[in-house]
């Protein structure tokens, strides 16, 4: 079974959460709740909400890229929302795609039973799932809605029309009419019914059957008001699009692309460095340029993947490194049938024509073939842009593009085969973890810059993470033991200007700006830093209309260097830091929930039987449940979905205490536990509470949700209470060398940062990362932020070696310690210069003495009194009770 990786577990919850705050607090206020600030140039705001093309339909995206495994999240997705926002284990859902290739695909994805994205579904449903093509949803009977998931794959141009009849989903089907009977009012209201418009596209209608609800398949789809999963959603955004699936009545629109549309509603943000933490894709792309000719790139490119051959013989797993060739298309030079005949020639690269594969719009020697296969012999595929969409192989390492940069319009669908990580998990040999492209370019310091653009405008990438992705072949070279890169100096930054600079460069500035006439405009080329004076002459010497386009693309240069002088991208390692550790029965453990949920006796039953703040109301078509006094409406199904008059006679406390079971199990609660407590839950529920059987039953889900609530209660209260009992044995790891599993490092690549990033003016020298995670400059009355002032202090000091603004609630990739309730996550970690690493927790006035703020002051000093001087604590405030400011109580505590 394929799990969730840590970027779409935290999707899921993302929706999740969104679907849940929807139905307490309305579209706008659970938006508002649920969407995570902005931030530019300083300025902070929050994105708002837009309804104008689906109306009161809530609708939102999740942006994710290329490569990181959209369809296997949308299968997750499908079940997550049926239960958060449908009250059902058993939804209809309308995947939509954007071509016959892709719905291909998913097709085959969502049917095969070995397939992950198959086995996703059967994880919640088990074999209650039809996954239909639209010429088969007929055989889809009444008795299947609401006892088995029901999945149709489509294309959106199969419903995108202006006049209905054009299209077959819209048509009367006699096939659909046993779906459409003993409709209430409410339900036939929102129905198709049939026209004049019909009558005469379709003989067989009489005039008897004018205004009567049509028997269709896009009714069908509108009676049971589909979870709608659009896919590559950036393809489908149109007017037409929207009034396509706004007519379908959807429960929800749940988009997936990993370029969103401006007017998409962006609710959760996957960046490609939480895919290269999760070994999802090959990071660096290692670059070659070929400007001398494309046989030259040819040969390079071929020596590149036999080279990888050989070493990926030494994995545990079968990989055979794939080439691809982007040839030219019919009037170019290197066309597919001059590449061909060169890479078989004997004086050409001699290849067996048997290990090459052309994959055009005319040739389609993939078709079948199963690259994967041990027994398969292809090492190469030549294309043209015949694969950027519906194929996929991760063992496709190398890409070697003979179409000029400057003309190439499809190379990043191409490169994103090549990104691709075999079996998503880390490699023994280091080179078979990166991406590896050669090209033919006639413009040769443009290369790099042109696929990076592409990396962030087509496949996801933010202009940091396309920056490092990017290395040139001769830097690419793996570090001696121990090494580092040495610091570089600043690319040389090349920005387009949309016109020729009115002023000429000053003196003191011309050994830095060269200025190269261009076809409409000029180039500038800057040598060294894009200092502020750079930027100044840029911007007044140009039209103001201009103004905001050359400044954008200076910070973009900006971030660039930024990548590259980042201390984590010259392979420079972060100090270790000793986690809070725990000496018990004479060995040390870390302090984790875990052991201190042991320590408090964590036990379902060591507090009495109770569901306190569970209640049910109903009212008319409608629950109205209380969960921890927060209201939650939950619409009641249909009476089929609900099995009404089967619960009276045939749902037994059993059967409902085994559906809890499978809804609340719990890692660190044995099954028979649970049962024995859920059972008691369900018995004290009808006989103390007063709830029949019938309405437990029939509000199973928000049941479940106030079951879940309850264990992580009572785990918390048992966290509190073991944290309490060990407080005075814990100790940090004093001797990393004895003891270097419980010690947390900083991973160079692996920095779990999430939007908005920090995008003020000051520019941080001593960052470990390229991008800072959530640091705003200023407040919302222009001045400056408090925590700001603190990583400004930080940067700015001679003894701080470099720093990490650390990532909150990401156990894995950042630093925490301990406390009674969860995981406290400093807000900064620095390396002195003398070998010593400082935390920082910063707290604003109103907070730097309530019970929260004093547990934390107490376990960071207590892991700082235990380092023997190895390690600095400080809880900084904006004044401290000696008057000292940031900079002074830094300062400070250095000095220790």
């Amino acid at each position: 079974m394929f799990k969730l990786k840590d970027y779409q577990e935290q999707s899921l919850t993302a929706l999740d959460n969104f679907f849940r705050q929807l139905r307490i607090s309305g579209l706008n206020a659970a938006w508002q709740h649920c969407v995570p600030l902005q931030e530019k140039q300083g300025q902070t705001w929050q994105v708002p909400y837009n309804s104008e093309a689906l109306g009161d339909v809530p609708a939102v995206c999740v942006r994710i890229p290329t490569g990181g495994g959209k369809t296997f999240l949308a299968a997750h997705a499908v079940a997550h929302t049926g239960k958060t926002l449908l009250d059902t284990d058993a939804p209809v859902a309308l995947w939509l795609v954007p071509s016959d290739a892709i719905r291909a695909q998913t097709l085959a994805a969502l049917t095969v039973p070995r397939h992950p994205c198959r086995m996703a579904m059967a994880e919640y449903f088990g074999e209650r799932i039809r996954v239909c093509a639209l010429d088969n949803l007929t055989t889809v009977g009444p008795q299947d809605v609401g006892q088995s998931a029901i999945i149709v794959v489509a294309t959106i141009q199969s419903f995108n029309v202006k006049e209905k009849t054009q299209r077959n989903v819209y048509s009367f089907d006699e096939n659909f009419a046993r779906h459409f009977q003993g409709l209430t009012p409410q339900q036939e209201e929102r129905l198709d019914k049939v026209t004049e418009a019909d009558l005469a596209a379709q003989p067989y209608l009489t005039a008897s059957d004018l205004g009567r609800v049509k028997s269709s398949l896009a009714n069908w789809l509108t009676l049971h008001k589909p979870i709608v999963i659009v896919d590559e959603a950036h393809n489908n955004r149109t007017d037409q699009a929207f009034r396509t699936l706004k007519n379908l009545h959807p429960a929800c629109v749940i988009e997936l692309t990993a370029t969103p549309a401006d007017n998409s509603n962006v609710l959760y943000h996957v960046g490609a460095s939480a895919l290269q933490r999760e070994d999802m894709i090959k990071l660096p792309i290692v670059l070659m340029e070929h400007p001398t000719g494309w046989k030259d790139a040819v040969r390079d490119a071929i020596l590149t993947r036999d080279r990888l051959e050989t070493l990926a013989a030494k994995e545990s797993d079968y990989i055979r490194p794939v080439l691809l060739f982007q040839a030219e298309p019919k009037n170019g030079e290197v066309t597919v049938e001059k590449l061909l005949e060169h890479l078989v020639s004997p004086d050409g690269e001699k290849l067996e024509r048997k290990q090459i594969a052309v994959a055009t719009g005319d040739q389609k020697e993939l078709d079948g073939i199963v690259l994967a296969d041990p027994l398969c012999p292809i090492r190469y595929v030549i294309t043209v842009e015949a694969l950027k969409e519906g194929w996929d192989c991760p063992f496709a390492y190398v890409l070697c593009g003979l179409q000029d940069m400057k003309s190439s319009k499809d190379v990043e669908q191409i490169l994103g085969r090549v990104l691709r990580m075999p079996y998503a998990r880390q490699r023994q040999q280091i080179e078979l973890t990166k991406a590896y492209a050669h090209m033919v370019s006639s413009v040769t310091a443009r290369v790099a810059d042109q696929l990076a653009d592409r990396l962030v405008n087509n496949m996801g990438f933010e202009p940091y993470e396309a920056a490092q992705a990017i290395a040139p072949a001769q830097t690419a070279l793996p570090l001696p033991e121990g090494g580092e890169q040495p610091r570089p100096k600043p690319a040389e930054a090349v920005i387009s200007l949309p016109a020729a600079p009115t002023h000429s460069v000053p003196e003191d500035l011309k050994q830095t700006i060269e200025i190269r006439p261009t076809t409409g405009g000029a180039t500038a080329i800057v040598r060294g830093e894009l200092t502020e004076q750079v930027e100044e002459f840029l911007l007044t010497s140009c039209n103001a209309k201009h103004q905001q386009t050359i400044k954008d693309s200076i910070e973009r240069e900006r971030t660039r260097q930024a990548a590259l002088l980042a201390p984590s991208a010259r392979g420079i390692r972060f100090a270790p830091l000793p986690q809070l550790c725990l000496d018990w029965d004479g060995e040390l453990q870390p302090v984790e929930k875990r052991i201190l949920s042991e320590l408090g006796e964590f036990d379902l039953f060591s507090e009495s039987i109770a569901l306190a703040g569970f209640t049910i109301r109903e009212r008319g078509t409608a629950f109205e449940i209380d969960l921890d006094g927060g209201k939650v409406v939950y619409e009641l199904a249909s009476a089929e979905q609900l099995h009404l008059n089967e619960i009276a006679t045939h749902a037994t406390e059993n059967d409902l205490v085994r559906w809890l079971d499978r809804e609340c199990r719990q890692k660190d609660v044995g099954q028979a536990v649970l049962l024995k407590w859920l059972l008691a839950v369900v018995r004290h529920l009808q006989a103390d509470r007063g709830f029949s059987l019938t309405a437990l039953v029939r509000a199973k889900y928000p049941l479940a949700e106030a079951i879940r609530r309850e264990i992580d209660r009572r785990r918390d209260n048992a966290v509190s209470s073991g944290f309490q009992k060990s407080l005075p044995g814990f100790l940090a790891a004093p001797q990393l060398e004895d003891s270097f599993s419980y010690a947390f490092s900083f991973h160079p690549t692996h920095y779990p940062a999430r939007p908005p990033y920090y995008s003020g003016r000051y520019r941080f020298k001593k960052h470990y990362y390229p991008v800072i995670h959530d640091l705003r400059e200023k407040r919302a009355d222009g001045t400056p932020a408090e925590e700001f002032v603190c990583a400004r202090a930080l940067d700015m000091h001679p003894a701080v070696k470099h720093w990490v603004r650390n990532v909150e609630k990401e156990d894995r990739f950042s630093f925490w310690l301990p406390t009674s309730t969860d995981y406290f996550y400093p807000d900064f970690v620095c390396e002195l210069t003398d070998g010593r690493v400082l935390v920082v927790e910063y707290k604003g006035e109103p907070y730097k003495t309530n019970d929260d703020s004093r547990e934390k002051s107490q376990v960071g000093h207590q892991w700082e009194n235990s380092s023997n001087g190895k390690c600095l604590f400080l809880f900084a405030v904006q004044q401290d009770d000696q008057g000292r400011n940031v900079e002074q109580q830094i300062a400070h505590v250095i000095q220790k």
